[in-house]
């Protein structure tokens, strides 16, 4: 690596050294070559554009689908000094032109763009008469069909390929299984590109995952116990259920807000803004939340429901702990869920080859949830990472699963499905099983079946579990009528002839905790606290002034170096990590007088 990227990562990023594969992605860019990225969310791939659009002529152009993160980034490019700008659907056409005529006069380093404004007749005319340093394509999976979260227009970005041959393209995402990187090659025409994969495994996130009975009163226990004052975001699937479930946490005591496609535009983007800016606020969503979102400390990400696919379970969680301090990754899920998601696939309008993938991305988000061994394992080798090792950092390894023999109850459940006709959901078929003559078992003369109380040694959360772990392996299936009627599978003929067996996971009320972890500066106590929150109080102060997120300023990380590190002249503290040229030059005297007065 030269010695003037070296000096830039010092001078304007604030970091002594490279984290792989960054310097050799960041080498192969100065040579003119083409790049494409797989790094974990939180792993520092922006910078393995933004430093090259830096050292190469020209300006950087940087696609992104993603308006908020378009803003995050410009925000943090200009605290460090950098000349950035953003094109999208929020400016006006005066502000447009000034962009404009900033990049045409060669006065940006980095111009962050969405798809559809680059494609545009005039947007790329204009690139024509500029001189061009690089082109960053970002959340390149967007260009997968086969993806979680794809988008038409990334189909049309080789037109870069095309129309400027000689300029380096850096594809760039935190989330693609092999088929998708091999669509992102092809599509983008990045036949000739260095790969460079750091994996997506991210240790300081704990997985945890557990069987929902009152899904509010879990997610109480484990803020109070965890996460009282932390920034979170909670994930629920239906608009109402992100209302309520806001509503609730402020009535518990927590300061929550919700954020939905179905709020007002303002509304929405003053509670993102609020979450970007204040500290302990929790966001409960859907997944039109988080999307580009940079908020460094965000400590939990927590699911209500069962998100459709592993591909954007790893997203969502990805946003807790991007500061690479410990964060848990928390859900609750039942048989409800499973009910849901595939309603709403079967009664979508997509083409029925693309439900048959959504079916098996849910399918692999079952196994996910039920299975036995480290919850991390199975995660990461459904992106082609098959040789992990046990993590210890999951729920799994940490108080491993219990397991049962539910071969022959499994045989009664089934017995209880066909005798009652296929036609009823979990509750009356256990209703059935455990002999209680309610009104719909007497009436349907289910009393008198074979099947009726064979089952009463078995709870109704164990049965409920049972059923749960049958529809998740496939030897059940969920009729999409309103009801949930339980249905045969051909995949259980073999366990009711008496030909296979089958090993079932107890499960936990709680998905438990051991050995709770806190952030770095969480552990700080007496002085050291003080100090942290005085410097803390001295962030939130200048971002206020200045209308960006603290964390734009420094990174807790940052702050908690100055705490450890005690640095007491402008020299020691522009040593310190995040801590840049420009950033010295603005905020450096008053951080250093907090730092002195606390000196003994």
């Amino acid at each position: 690596m030269s010695d003037h990227a070296l000096a830039c990562l010092r001078n304007t990023f604030g970091y002594d050294q490279f984290r792989p594969p960054q310097d050799q992605v960041v080498a192969t860019l100065l040579a003119g070559q083409d790049a494409l990225v797989l790094m974990p969310t939180g792993g520092g791939k922006s910078l393995c554009y933004q430093l090259p659009a830096l050292l190469r002529p020209g300006t950087g152009v940087v696609v992104s689908p993603l308006i908020a993160l378009m803003q995050d980034q410009v925000q943090a490019l200009l605290q460090l000094g950098i000349k950035a700008a953003f094109l999208n659907s929020t400016l006006d056409m005066e502000a447009i032109r000034q962009v404009e005529d900033q990049l045409r006069n060669g006065e940006l380093d980095l111009l962050y763009i969405a798809p559809e404004r680059l494609l545009q007749p005039r947007t790329l005319g204009l690139l024509d008469s500029c001189r061009i340093a690089l082109f960053a394509i970002d959340e390149a999976h967007c260009v997968s069909q086969w993806g979680h979260d794809f988008r038409p227009e990334y189909l049309r970005l080789s037109v870069l390929h095309e129309r400027y041959p000689q300029i380096p393209r850096i594809a760039l995402t935190a989330t693609a299984d092999r088929r998708t990187q091999q669509e992102i090659i092809q599509r983008l025409a990045l036949e000739q590109a260095a790969v460079f994969s750091r994996g997506f495994d991210r240790p300081n996130i704990r997985y945890r995952i557990a069987q929902k009975q009152n899904a509010r009163q879990q997610l109480k226990r484990f803020l109070d116990a965890e996460h009282r004052h932390d920034a979170g975001i909670v994930y629920c699937l239906s608009r109402r259920k992100v209302e309520e479930t806001a509503e609730w946490l402020n009535r518990e005591g927590f300061n929550a807000l919700p954020y939905h496609a179905g709020l007002p535009a303002e509304e929405r983007a003053a509670n993102q803004h609020r979450f970007l800016a204040e500290e302990g606020l929790i966001v409960v969503a859907t997944i039109a939340f988080g999307m580009g979102i940079d908020k460094p400390n965000v400590r939990f990400v927590a699911h209500l429901d069962l998100p459709k696919s592993i591909e954007a379970y790893y997203q969502e969680t990805g946003r807790a702990g991007r500061d690479g301090e410990p964060a848990d990754a928390w859900m609750v899920y039942g048989l409800q869920d499973v009910i849901f998601l595939r309603q709403m696939l079967e009664g979508g309008e997509a083409p029925e080859l693309q439900k048959q993938i959504e079916r098996q991305r849910l399918e692999s988000m079952l196994g996910l949830c039920e299975v036995t061994s480290c919850r991390r394992q199975a995660l990461l080798s459904y992106f082609g990472e098959n040789q992990h090792p046990p993590c210890g950092n999951c729920d799994t390894c940490l108080d491993p699963v219990e397991t049962w023999d539910g071969t022959e109850a499994a045989r009664k459940g089934l017995s209880a499905i066909y005798r009652t006709g296929q036609r009823f959901g979990v509750a009356h078929v256990i209703d059935v099983l455990q002999g209680k003559p309610t009104d719909k078992v007497k009436s349907n003369q289910h009393d008198r079946l074979t099947t009726f109380g064979i089952g009463k040694d078995l709870a109704v959360d164990e049965w409920r579990s049972l059923f749960r772990q049958l529809v998740a392996r496939g030897l059940l299936g969920v009729e999409l009528d309103g009801y949930g009627a339980l249905r045969l599978t051909d995949a259980c003929r073999p366990l009711l002839r008496g030909e296979a067996s089958i090993l079932l996971r107890k499960d936990k009320r709680e998905a438990g905790k051991r050995g709770v972890r806190v952030a770095t500066h969480q552990r700080f106590s007496g002085e050291d606290r003080d100090l942290f929150e005085a410097l803390r109080n001295l962030r939130r102060d200048l971002a206020d002034l200045q209308d960006v997120p603290p964390y734009v300023i420094f990174h807790d990380a940052t702050l908690s170096e100055m705490v450890e590190q005690r640095p007491d002249s402008l020299y020691a503290l522009g040593r310190l990590t995040g801590v840049g040229k420009r950033k010295l030059e603005r905020y450096g005297d008053e951080f250093l007088d907090v730092l002195l007065s606390f000196q003994s």
